[in-house]
């Protein structure tokens, strides 16, 4: 970009930094547009990104050139990447404390929810296909291999995409990152409006439910009286190294499936702030910069994420995807509240942490955190994310080889 007969010029990966702080910017002033007390919050981001990515991609490729070749995609998956191991090691560190506490007295809830969401999701998805078939011109492989991909879209589950794209094969693999990009946004959007919304229309008393939800989480928190000491002032060291064993845990792999960056990093987290400490020497950053990271890190993964997806949403984009992105999210929400409400009989925000967990979606978390005030809703989340993420992984690969 040059401006002023060349006097400023921005270019190379200046460019992409610059881009980043634009598309930023913009976007939580986007996010900030309330109506009837409804807005996007960070997804805001995320909107912007879409629309930078849909008109600007090619642009910020050419500025991100070694030769003839363009390192563009990779740039933005460090983005992305950088985004998510900040938002969910952080999530993490929140969550450790009271999260074992949490899980011992809510296991069965947790883990039916989140079963219950992504075969919920699943079941829908296989009805597309069976229904959808009839009415596409793509083959059966290729058609399905969209659908799927509009599957861990729709649940905004990167694992669940990557196994995907394992599963299907090399030659299919564009078609499944269609699916996801085009059922990304109202993944994303989706559950953002959702968890804003359902307080609104059941007409509670936020702050009788934050005091719900506090209480209990205080049940399990532990307390330590001990004096530690710190290894810098605002627990970088303890993050990072936090990050770097769960980066570890994450690469693990069995049969194709692991934890991934996601699942490792928020596993170790939670193990870090449980404990608190080895010995003397804490391991729990300050809490400060645990809600600095947790926003950083989700600014950067919406960022990454939008770009990518945006440059292809115009090219492959037809309504009727985006219709069997929204039933995909809409049905397991609706579902997964139903139950958790009048099943489980879990408070209102249990029960809204819990979906965002079930849904896998880091941003309504970071949105329901911002609405209640309150950290503690992150062990609701904590507790379902790790089933979800195993069910819809294996659900994407079994919708694969048998449907």
């Amino acid at each position: 970009m040059e401006l002023f007969g060349g006097i400023l010029a921005v270019k190379s990966v200046v460019f992409l930094t610059f881009s980043v702080f634009a598309i930023a910017a913009v976007g939580y002033a986007v996010g900030k547009i309330t109506v009837k007390g409804i807005n996007l919050g960070t997804a805001g981001v995320f909107i912007v990104a879409l629309v930078y990515g849909c008109f600007l991609y090619n642009n910020l490729a050419a500025h991100l050139t070694v030769g003839d070749s363009s390192f563009s995609v990779e740039a933005l998956k460090i983005v992305e990447n950088m985004g998510l191991i900040f938002f969910v090691t952080s999530v993490g560190f929140i969550a450790g404390p009271n999260f074992f506490g949490n899980l011992k007295r809510n296991f069965k809830s947790y883990v039916l929810l989140g079963a219950v969401i992504i075969a919920a999701a699943a079941v829908t998805c296989v009805a597309c296909i069976l229904i959808g078939a009839n009415f596409t011109d793509l083959t059966h492989e290729e058609f399905r291999a969209i659908l799927v991909g509009i599957l861990s879209g729709a649940l905004t589950s990167t694992p669940a995409f990557s196994a995907s794209k394992a599963a299907v094969g090399a030659d299919l693999e564009a078609l499944v990152s269609v699916g996801y990009g085009i059922s990304y946004l109202f993944g994303v959007v989706g559950v953002v409006l959702f968890v804003q919304i359902m307080p609104k229309v059941l007409k509670v008393n936020m702050n009788e439910e934050v005091a719900k939800i506090t209480a209990n989480a205080g049940e399990g928190r532990k307390k330590n009286t001990r004096i530690l000491t710190e290894l810098d002032e605002f627990g970088f060291a303890a993050f990072s190294l936090a990050a770097i064993i769960g980066i570890l845990v994450g690469c693990i792999s069995y049969k194709n499936f692991s934890l991934t960056t996601t699942g490792g990093c928020l596993l170790t987290a939670l193990v870090f702030g449980h404990y608190g400490h080895i010995g003397n020497i804490s391991i729990m950053p300050k809490n400060s910069t645990l809600k600095m990271l947790r926003e950083l890190g989700l600014m950067l993964f919406l960022i990454g994420a939008g770009v990518s997806g945006g440059a292809q949403f115009i090219k492959y984009f037809e309504p009727v995807y985006f219709l069997y992105g929204a039933m995909m999210t809409i049905l397991p929400m609706i579902i997964g509240f139903f139950i958790a409400r009048n099943v489980l009989k879990l408070p209102l925000l249990n029960n809204l942490g819990s979906l965002t967990g079930g849904m896998t979606s880091t941003p309504a978390l970071g949105t329901l955190i911002n609405m209640a005030g309150t950290e503690d809703i992150a062990s609701a989340y904590a507790a379902t994310y790790p089933i979800a993420l195993i069910a819809v992984v294996l659900a994407s690969q079994l919708i694969i080889l048998f449907c």
